[in-house]
């Protein structure tokens, strides 16, 4: 079995204190949503450069590991909902704004979707999963086009049509379009 430790890392200062592989902000969770929707290991390091085989084999072996400790709570109302503590909305709201002025900030200059989506704030973003796509759909009807990869990496959907692939203005019409069909408010 892989050894996890060598490739797990908890920081609180990091990804929200989440587990994630050391020297990345990949969280253990993301790659696991993304083996759980059916993605390759081909695939997920494609996404995430920063990631071997071995890393993702280390995700795994440290979810065995926690199941092996601990239980999630399946909620009675809605099998399919985990119970969990939630912020509120305000808090994540405020969280949100600094990790995309810090983003912002810090990728001022950089052209590379690539660079921009693997800062660190920015996959703080992502780690905040499904609760902030309405703050990422108002900043994407407010502001810019680079929320794409975060709301595609979320909802693990893309509705933008293939023939619109790099016109951000039909890309942010899809994602608006997507967003209102599922009942998103922003």
């Amino acid at each position: 079995m892989t050894n996890w430790h060598e490739h797990i890392n908890i920081n609180p200062q990091t990804c929200h204190g989440k587990p994630h592989i050391t020297g990345t902000q990949v969280m253990v969770s993301v790659i696991l949503d993304n083996l759980a929707e059916g993605l390759t290991f081909e695939e997920i390091v494609k996404d995430y450069p920063a990631l071997t085989l071995e890393k993702i084999k280390a995700a795994i072996a440290y979810a065995a590991q926690l199941t092996k400790t601990e239980e999630l709570q399946i909620s009675h109302e809605n099998n399919s909902n985990f119970s969990q503590s939630t912020s509120s909305q305000g808090e994540i709201e405020s969280t949100f704004i600094t990790l995309a002025k810090q983003w912002r900030d810090e990728t001022r200059g950089i052209s590379s979707t690539n660079q921009m989506s693997m800062h660190p704030a920015y996959q703080q973003i992502i780690g905040m999963g499904e609760t902030i796509i309405p703050l990422l759909l108002r900043e994407l009807e407010r502001k810019s086009g680079r929320w794409f990869w975060a709301l595609k990496s979320i909802s693990r959907e893309d509705p933008v049509p293939s023939e619109f692939r790099g016109n951000t203005k039909e890309m942010t019409r899809a994602w608006l379009e997507w967003g209102k069909q599922r009942g998103y408010e922003w």
